[in-house]
């Protein structure tokens, strides 16, 4: 959790940068982003000599040959504005480096050919700089809320629909789908990467034995992480994020997900965790027709659960936010999704979100859906949960309280057997899937949850105005002792 200091340090790096010329939050956050991954390059170098320096053996597989040290963060960032400056900026200074270190054909080098280096003035490197040198970020959890923090500074929502989903949201997802050391855990609408980083850092805290052994760490490094995003800008943040977080090689693409070009896609998760565009509608022509066969439709909250469905293998659970009205919606293709994950696949959870969970981007209302891909059915009964607490205020300002739903979510729902037992009053419940199925597969909690309306009893409306009555002449007496007062 970022403490207050570190926070208004970070937004004196923030408004370094908007005074400095550099307005575009997402130009801000990538330029910063690069400044804190050389930094860190730095760090891991500093790890390397350590180790070497104690075993007495040559640094393995340094970052900074000899002839590259004064491209270290340690060693320029005190340096004159104008000789930093140059150093960044010279056809084999601190920038190249930056685009060119890595794994050839890795995620990071990939992307990382379309950077650019935008920040305009030497004072504003030198200041930023020392800005960022004066953060402590020594453990990996400092790292990811500095990162976190700066990434929720992206205050507006993108064309189709896309923001930031929450951190608490995203862990709360990775919370109740536990992924494994053998999973293969899938976005394809990453953005930043927050939904694989978190679910990195889950495997990191219950596998860490495991993460030893050779194959399971290879698998981790290489091929456990699999991310999809069309916007050049945010998946080279993704890629440096997830480095950032100690996963260094994921396997991104950038490509329209939905688009005849991700059509191998197919069958690769067992995992899939996402919060896709909710308000986009495609072309569709350019739509893979697999995912056609599944909805027929051009509005993308749909076309992605689809997707989902799609390139998940058998087995593979899912979860995934959309926007409500993916629960009720009466079209044809509203229909036809609900029906295929209810009665093709096993849908096992609805948890209902209040509205402002995304704020202040958006103030739409959305729910969580779990569900397993089995391709034969297997929905019995659907649990749902009425989140009405996230832990944080549900206006613009989203400050933190003291009550959550969210332990009692995760908690709930490993002992679904038990939730049977509830009544429809409660926070959460179970609904056999043949009543979902004769409301035309309505997922909406309200559909099912019963109310309990207080019984209130009022004075008779004679009583009621005997004592409106008597208050009038009590007020008259007032004013008239006012009025004797004043003469």
């Amino acid at each position: 959790m970022l403490t207050t200091e570190l926070r208004s340090q970070i937004d004196k790096v923030w408004e370094a940068f908007w005074t400095g010329g550099l307005s575009n939050p997402l130009t801000v956050i990538e330029q910063m982003t690069y400044l804190l991954f050389i930094r860190r390059l730095d760090e891991l170098q500093m790890q390397k000599e350590q180790k070497a320096n104690f075993t007495k053996k040559p640094i393995e597989n340094p970052i900074y040959d000899e002839k590259d040290y004064e491209l270290r963060w340690s060693r320029f960032k005190d340096m004159d504005p104008e000789v930093m400056y140059k150093l960044y900026t010279k056809e084999k200074g601190v920038f190249n480096f930056l685009r060119n270190i890595g794994v050839k054909n890795s995620a990071y080098s990939k992307f990382m050919k379309g950077a650019t280096f935008m920040i305009p003035t030497a004072r504003l490197l030198s200041q930023v700089v020392e800005m960022l040198s004066n953060i402590d970020m020594n453990d990996r959890d400092t790292k990811g809320d500095v990162y976190e923090y700066l990434l929720g500074k992206i205050a507006t929502a993108g064309q189709n629909g896309q923001f930031r989903t929450p951190r608490h949201i995203i862990r709360m997802m990775v919370n109740l789908t536990k992924p494994t050391i053998d999973d293969i855990i899938a976005d394809p609408a990453a953005g930043t990467c927050g939904f694989l980083m978190s679910a990195g850092e889950y495997i990191r805290e219950h596998y860490e034995k495991e993460l030893f052994k050779d194959k399971s760490k290879e698998h981790f490094q290489d091929n456990m992480f699999v991310g999809m995003e069309f916007d050049p800008t945010m998946i080279r943040i993704g890629a440096m994020n997830l480095i950032l977080h100690g996963i260094e090689n994921p396997q991104l693409v950038d490509v329209d997900a939905l688009s005849k070009a991700n059509s191998s896609f197919e069958e690769k998760a067992t995992l899939i965790l996402a919060n896709p565009p909710f308000k986009g509608s495609l072309d569709r022509e350019a739509v893979d027709e697999k995912i056609l066969s599944i909805v027929d439709s051009k509005k993308t909250e749909l076309l992605f659960l689809a997707l989902m469905i799609k390139g998940l293998k058998l087995g593979g659970r899912c979860a995934v936010i959309v926007p409500d009205g993916v629960l009720f919606g009466s079209s044809k293709a509203h229909q036809q999704i609900r029906k295929e994950i209810i009665d093709r696949q096993k849908l096992t959870a609805v948890i209902s979100m209040p509205s402002g969970v995304f704020k202040p981007y958006a103030g739409v209302s959305t729910a969580i859906l779990i569900f397993t891909k089995t391709n034969s059915g297997g929905t019995d009964n659907v649990w749902f949960y009425d989140m009405t607490d996230d832990g944080f205020s549900l206006d613009d300002k989203r400050q933190p309280t003291k009550t959550s739903d969210i332990p009692d979510i995760e908690k709930r729902f490993i002992n679904l057997k038990a939730e049977s037992k509830r009544a429809r009053t409660d926070k959460s419940f179970m609904v056999p899937v043949d009543e979902i199925r004769a409301n035309k597969y309505d997922l909406s909690i309200n559909r099912y949850k019963e109310v309990v309306h207080e019984e209130k009893t009022y004075e008779k409306p004679a009583v009621i105005i005997k004592q409106i009555e008597e208050i009038d002449k009590e007020r008259s007496k007032l004013m008239k002792e006012l009025k004797e007062m004043l003469s």
